[in-house]
């Protein structure tokens, strides 16, 4: 290995003890290859598989908490105890790599498709239509129903269990996803939350349900979990509505989820070195920058965004952040981190070969959605 790649290839041990042999993370990302009835297929399996050597944790795709709240065709479930040896064949393709395995939590709220959700009732924190990219706005007279106060009770304890099912199936942790437009972050955000109840109005009481949904999750695996086991929660920094969650809307969240003793936070960028549209003074410092501040190392926080090369890496890591999440990169190459660690990195490939799908081993249906994509992978 070279020297100028030591940081990166350096173990990090989190709070609870466990151990990554690398900084470099596998992001979440959505593959759409699980049968229709929520389990796993061998083409998924292979899929982590393949991209699980080098890596020192991979984050699954999310999975559905409860029936009503699967976002996408072909996406896994999580929502009921069958569903348990389903979810230990993609613990266990993971782990057999060397890899820690970390089971992404969600729930799609109004952004899923009513085909996929009991009766085709959509719900959410508020009866709002998405603005952009959700079903609710693409489905005419779609409106997502509000839940009432007895039910949101009931989904932060659905998140739990989908936490104990993760911990009996052999992960090595959970991510809770509170990002990217989905239910925990319609709660949080002025746009789709126009609630009157405590989990509604001001930021603050907007923040009750991420915060309940953590604490259920700390509850669950002080109870059940054996061994350690780690709790992430991944955020968006910004939505474009308005009104909308702003970066000084966040980094209030962000301060609260800083003391909630959690092992990591992730953010969700499209690009790591990326600055923020409103809500904090200098619009020309990096929302990463912003971040590290106001964390101020009481939690490690997972960065990620456009990061093709290790060149790329490098000026992410130097940073500050502890661990770096590669997306699309790992798709495109599943021995980025090898070729790091053999000298090798003249070697990487940073554009989908269109030629190579059994080689990199992606699923017929991830591949089509990138193939049929132009500008979501570099390539195509």
């Amino acid at each position: 290995m070279s020297v100028k790649n030591e940081d990166l290839l350096s173990p990090f041990r989190f709070s609870n003890g466990i151990t990554l042999k690398n900084r470099m993370v596998m992001a979440p990302m959505t593959n759409f290859s699980s049968n229709p009835d929520g389990t796993v297929t061998d083409a998924e399996v292979y899929y982590y598989a393949r991209r699980s050597a080098g890596v020192s944790m991979v984050i699954t795709a999310c999975t559905y908490v409860t029936a009503n709240g699967k976002g996408f065709h072909g996406e896994f479930g999580g929502d009921r105890d069958e569903m348990i040896p389903s979810l230990r064949r993609i613990a266990e393709a993971i782990q057999q790599q060397g890899a820690k395995a970390i089971l992404q939590i969600f729930h799609g709220g109004r952004m899923c498709p009513p085909e996929l959700v009991p009766n085709g009732e959509i719900v959410s924190a508020s009866d709002i239509p998405a603005e952009r990219g959700g079903v609710s706005t693409e489905e005419p007279n779609i409106n997502p129903r509000a839940l009432t106060e007895e039910e949101v009770q009931e989904m932060i304890k659905a998140f739990g269990e989908t936490t104990r099912r993760a911990i009996e199936a052999g992960f090595d942790g959970v991510e809770i996803h509170g990002a990217n437009g989905y239910l925990i972050q319609q709660f949080f955000s002025p746009h789709s939350n126009r609630r009157e109840d405590r989990f509604g109005g001001s930021l603050e009481k907007r923040m009750t349900f991420p915060l309940e949904v953590v604490n259920e999750v700390k509850r669950v695996v002080r109870e059940s979990a054996q061994s350690p086991f780690l709790i992430g929660y991944r955020f968006s920094p910004e939505e474009p509505e308005t009104p909308g969650i702003t970066m000084g809307d966040t980094l209030k969240l962000i301060d609260a989820l800083a003391d909630k003793d959690l092992h990591y936070l992730h953010v969700s960028l499209m690009d790591f070195f990326s600055t923020p549209h409103r809500g904090v003074e200098d619009l020309s410092k990096s929302r990463i920058e912003y971040l590290l501040e106001t964390i101020n190392d009481r939690v490690p926080l997972i960065g990620v965004g456009s990061i093709y090369t290790a060149e790329d890496a490098r000026k992410a890591f130097a940073t500050g952040v502890p661990l770096l999440a590669l997306g699309r990169e790992l798709i495109i190459d599943p021995d980025w981190v090898q070729k790091i660690s053999e000298n090798r990195e003249n070697e990487i490939v940073t554009k989908i070969n269109k030629e190579k799908q059994k080689e990199l081993v992606i699923p017929d249906p991830l591949w089509n959605a990138i193939i049929n994509s132009p500008g979501w992978f570099p390539g195509v």
